[in-house]
Order: C-alpha cells, then structure tokens, then sequence
C-alpha cells in the first residue's frame, strides 16, 4: 500500500463524508490497476456528492479500459448532463474531459 493510500485511509476514517478523500483513495486504486477497488470507492465519491464531475469521467475512463464501451458512454452522458447543469468551473472543466473522451470511444 502506498503511503499516499494510508494517509487518506486515516483521513477517511476521521471524515467518511468528505468526497475529496474518497476520490484520491479511488485514484490511488487505479493508479496501482486495482479496478475493482477503484470502482468502488467512486460509487462511494458519487454517493456522497452526486456532482463530484470527475468521479463520472474517472468511472468511465476505467470502464472503456476494460472494454465496457457502452457503460463507460453511459456513465459519461450522465456526467456532463450533471456537470452542464452544476455549471462551476471545475464540472464545465469536467465536461469538457468528459466531452474528449465520449468523442475518443466513437
């Protein structure tokens, strides 16, 4: 485990409502190809914020690498509908990642 993976374990265990953590301990997942893992704790980041822009592009991003092409296309639309509609400079950036990559699967 990474010292970076055990210092947001402990941060989350003294917050499990912050999406912040839950997203860097997902990326952590994915950075070490732990899909499962990293799937599972973006559930939890959208769970805990449904507007967390960048958990959607992240979930789809490890979908199209696994070959679910038409999950990852859906987990994006669903993405940038929120993001357009959140409307902050971090979801319009989002969307914009989002848009680039619904565009790369064709």
């Amino acid at each position: 485990m990474s010292d970076r993976l055990t210092k947001l374990l402990k941060m989350y265990e003294a917050d499990p409502a912050d999406p912040f953590c839950t997203y860097g301990i997902a990326l952590e997942h994915a950075k070490a190809a732990q899909t499962a893992q990293a799937m599972t704790w973006l559930d939890k980041t959208l769970a805990l914020d449904p507007h967390y822009s960048y958990a959607y592009y992240q979930k789809a991003k490890i979908l199209s690498q696994q070959g679910d092409v038409a999950q990852a296309r859906q987990v994006l639309q669903t993405g940038m509908a929120d993001a357009a509609q959140t409307g902050t400079p971090d979801a319009q950036h989002a969307h914009a990642e989002m848009r680039t990559l619904l565009e790369a699967l064709g």
